[in-house]
């Protein structure tokens, strides 16, 4: 994290003066507007222009990434340790990465759960440079009403709401992958504020995510009149959904089935209606991005490609859909009509024939690999709060009935096949607690297939309540290993603390007060 911190030092210090508002649009998304390093603080933060500006660079600095881009660790630490993806191409016995275009040996350890702290996809360098980018204009932000008395109060808490909404986020994301880890609040401005920092317990980092939050609910804007800056930036349901997966994450189920019933009974969010072609919710959804269903979307466009290409269409592409994925298994096949099948699945999240994943990568070519990355969508939102009614009263009928039928309701929605030629739906047993939030599992990964979330999700469900459901974890896990590792993979993570990433080996060498995660000491 010093070492990142360092190399970024005068970043946040952007040298463009437009606002924000002007900046996006649904046409031309987010703007690469990056900062020059060398402009000291007492330059800057004179003008709301300059506070506008600055907030934009966070957002511009997430299509980016210290060693990677953001968006490959979001879908690696999210994906790699599930059940839903492989290699591309894996190397024949005894052979090399090398021989492969693009996967890399940490990739492949990864997949293969041989994790060790030398790993460089344990690298947090990415997530730490965009917190202290918020971290600046949370600092520096407030100084600018003294200088430019057109800022108000309202406007520039605004502002402070968005950084700390995505300080949130990220610490969100460092705290499913490695639990403790050292908040870091202050900016890094020169090389004096370069400190040691030791871990804070899981509870601080959800407690401060969870400030960070409900700060941003209660002072961004509710729009910022254009589709493109509502799906882009934070804006209060943005809060409130990354406010409610975090409540979520920490079993306050009442709290999490508030947060997302402001999202609903915004009514800014809807579902496409049952009977939309799948060529139509692909397009609107996916290809084209800030559709209906969009709530938070990291906005690439072409000057700004993402590394979708070359993760999952390129000739030796990196990652490809599990078999039991892409030969129907997760979506159902009806075996009597062809053309009944869920909208998501083959010819959205994955091609049967080359298990390739097409979600990002449909009609793109290297030159124009520009679809988003979808954070949020609405659905998320539903199957949140339907996972939290089940949970917040277990054996609660009426609550699980509730949960159920919005189940019911996303799958009607996506054509999710009934319980006719042998399918996808188990009809749970309202009174049974389990059966239900299993349900909702198991609808969660046709919805969000390789949008980053399935560890999640798994490790979510495998915690809750001290861990009385880690079969479920142990389960997909060893199914996912190679046969002769599945044992060990199993008594592998049986050891809880295996469920999280050891801190990559650089960190420990230069911050004495970091100590490595138990499971890997």
């Amino acid at each position: 994290m010093m070492k990142m911190i360092k190399n970024s030092t005068y970043k946040i210090l952007l040298l463009v003066t437009v606002l924000v508002a002007g900046v996006s649009s649904s046409c031309n998304k987010w703007l690469n507007i990056k900062p020059q390093d060398g402009l000291v603080n007492q330059d800057y933060w004179k003008t709301k222009e300059q506070l506008a500006a600055a907030v934009t660079g966070c957002y511009a600095s997430m299509l980016d990434g210290a060693a990677l881009p953001l968006t490959k660790y979001m879908f690696i630490w999210g994906e790699l340790r599930g059940d839903m993806v492989v290699a591309g191409t894996e190397p024949a016995a005894g052979t090399s990465t090398a021989t492969l275009s693009t996967l890399t040996r940490d990739e492949l350890d990864m997949l293969h759960t041989d994790i060790v702290a030398t790993n460089t996809l344990n690298n947090w360098d990415a997530f730490y440079e965009i917190i202290n980018y918020c971290n600046n204009v949370i600092k520096y932000g407030p100084g600018v009403k003294t200088n430019d008395n057109t800022l108000t109060q309202a406007a520039l808490n605004a502002y402070i709401g968005e950084a700390r909404g995505l300080r949130g986020l990220m610490y969100f994301y460092l705290l499913r992958t490695f639990g403790e880890v050292p908040l870091k609040l202050e900016p890094t401005s020169s090389d004096a504020d370069i400190q040691p920092l030791a871990k804070s317990t899981r509870a601080q980092v959800a407690a401060q995510i969870i400030d960070d939050l409900k700060f941003a609910a209660a002072n961004v804007l509710v729009s910022y009149g254009n589709i493109g800056d509502d799906k882009g930036r934070i804006n209060q349901y943005t809060a409130y959904t990354i406010l409610a997966d975090v409540y979520l994450w920490t079993e306050d189920y009442q709290n999490c089935i508030d947060a997302c019933n402001k999202v609903i009974q915004s009514n800014n969010y809807q579902l496409f209606p049952a009977g939309t072609l799948q060529a139509d919710w692909y397009n609107s959804v996916f290809f084209n991005g800030n559709s209906v269903e969009g709530i938070f979307e990291l906005q690439f466009y072409a000057q700004k490609l993402n590394p979708f290409f070359n993760m999952f269409a390129a000739t030796g592409r990196e990652f490809k859909a599990a078999d039991w994925v892409a030969t129907g298994d997760l979506f159902g096949t009806d075996i009597v009509d062809a053309t009944n099948k869920d909208i998501r699945g083959a010819g959205v999240s994955m091609s049967e024939g080359s298990g390739g994943i097409t979600k990002y990568t449909q009609f793109a070519t290297t030159a124009t690999s520009y679809s988003h990355w979808f954070l949020y969508r609405y659905s998320d939102v539903l199957l949140m709060k339907a996972e939290a009614l089940t949970w917040l009263t277990p054996g609660n009928v009426a609550n699980a009935t509730a949960a159920i039928a919005i189940v019911d309701q996303v799958r009607l929605a996506r054509h999710a096949l009934s319980n006719v030629n042998g399918t996808t739906i188990s009809d749970p047993d309202p009174n049974i607690t389990l059966d239900v939030s299993n349900y909702i599992f198991n609808e969660r990964a046709r919805e969000f297939a390789y949008e980053g979330k399935r560890w999640f999700d798994i490790l979510r469900n495998a915690k809750r309540n001290n861990y009385a459901n880690i079969i479920i974890l142990l389960n997909i896990v060893s199914s996912s290993a190679p046969a002769d590792k599945q044992q060990s993979v199993i008594n592998k993570y049986k050891d809880i603390r295996s469920h999280y990433l050891p801190i990559y080996s650089y960190e420990i060498q230069t911050n004495n007060l970091l100590v490595q995660n138990p499971f890997y000491q």
